[in-house]
C-alpha cells in the first residue's frame, strides 16, 4: 500500500459519478493558518491521507502520522490500521491535538507500516 498524498482541509464530501465511479470533492485544502487568539495555542487541524492499494497486497496496513515544528519532533502520535480493497484505492482521516507556542512550521510525517515518510507542512502564524 502507498501514499498517494496528503492534505490539510476544511471539507471532504464523496460522490458517486456517471458509470459507478467515485469522486471525492476538497475544500478548503490550505497549507498555513493564523493562530486564533495568538499564542500559545491549541489548533486540530484535519488531514485526509490518500492510498493506493496495488492489486497483489492484502489490503491492511498501518498509517502512521507524527508532528515536528520547526524541525523539532512534537509529542504526538497517531497510529490507525487501514483498510483499502487490493486494486482500489482509499482515504484515511486523521485528527490530532497540537499545542502550539510560537508561530511555527509543523510537518506531519506520514507513512504506511515501514515505508517512505510523505511530508505535509503546516506554517502557523501569528494573527
Amino acid at each position: 500500500m502507498e501514499i498517494i498524498t496528503a492534505l490539510f482541509l476544511e471539507h471532504f464530501e464523496m460522490r458517486q459519478a456517471e458509470g459507478g465511479s467515485a469522486r471525492l470533492d476538497l475544500t478548503g485544502v490550505h497549507f498555513s493558518l493564523t493562530a486564533p487568539g495568538g499564542f500559545p495555542t491549541t489548533i486540530q487541524p484535519h488531514l485526509m491521507v490518500l492510498l493506493r492499494c496495488p492489486s497483489d497486497h492484502q489490503g491492511l496496513a498501518a498509517l502512521e502520522v507524527t508532528f515536528e515544528a520547526d524541525g523539532e519532533p512534537m509529542d504526538v502520535r497517531n497510529v490507525q490500521p487501514v483498510t483499502v480493497e487490493p486494486g482500489k484505492f482509499g482515504y484515511n482521516l486523521v485528527q490530532a491535538t497540537l499545542e502550539i507556542s510560537n508561530a511555527a512550521t509543523i510537518e506531519a510525517h506520514c507513512r504506511i507500516d515501514n515505508g517512505p515518510i510523505t511530508k505535509v507542512p503546516l506554517t502557523v502564524s501569528a494573527p
